[in-house]
């Protein structure tokens, strides 16, 4: 049988592969990262609720509606990345309202209302962001990796 030689820091991969594992698939119960949510008094303006869900990525900021917003995410939480977006762009875009383009079924079935999961979506953005830091923080470990500071 062939054998396969494992490389000297075999074992420091296989450590931090069980880091990530963990972080990933209990990504339910980690502790949320402290994001700083701010709330608007509805009678205080006189704009109509509309569900926006949009990142500002420069100054570290989401707008989940006319009335709440949440700051403080840290510039290294955008760049763990699924595909081409960030895991806290993907949460934004799977959470965003549409409108079916039948009007059948955007009459009858279209019960879907951004308001009913706005709790849900603030907590698994928090959930998100810290499990994007962690992943972030131990990617920057790996030798030869010079795009994180320190390395």
């Amino acid at each position: 049988f062939p054998r396969i030689p494992f490389y000297d820091d075999f074992w420091q991969w296989a450590a931090w592969g069980q880091r990530l594992m963990d972080l990933h698939l209990h990504y339910e119960t980690i502790a949320p990262y402290p994001l700083e949510r701010s709330d608007i008094n509805p009678d205080d303006t006189r704009k109509a609720y509309k569900a926006r869900l949009k990142a500002d990525k420069e100054n570290g900021v989401i707008y989940l509606d006319t009335y709440t917003t949440l700051s403080d995410i840290p510039p290294i939480a955008w760049e763990y990345k699924l595909g081409n977006r960030s895991a806290i762009e993907w949460v934004l875009d799977r959470y965003k309202e549409r409108k079916p383009r039948d009007p059948t079924i955007r009459e009858k079935f279209n019960t879907y209302r951004f308001a009913d999961y706005k709790e849900e979506v603030i907590d698994l953005l928090g959930r998100v962001t810290a499990v994007s830091v962690a992943t972030m923080e131990i990617i920057s470990h790996f030798p030869g990796n010079s795009k994180f500071p320190g390395k």
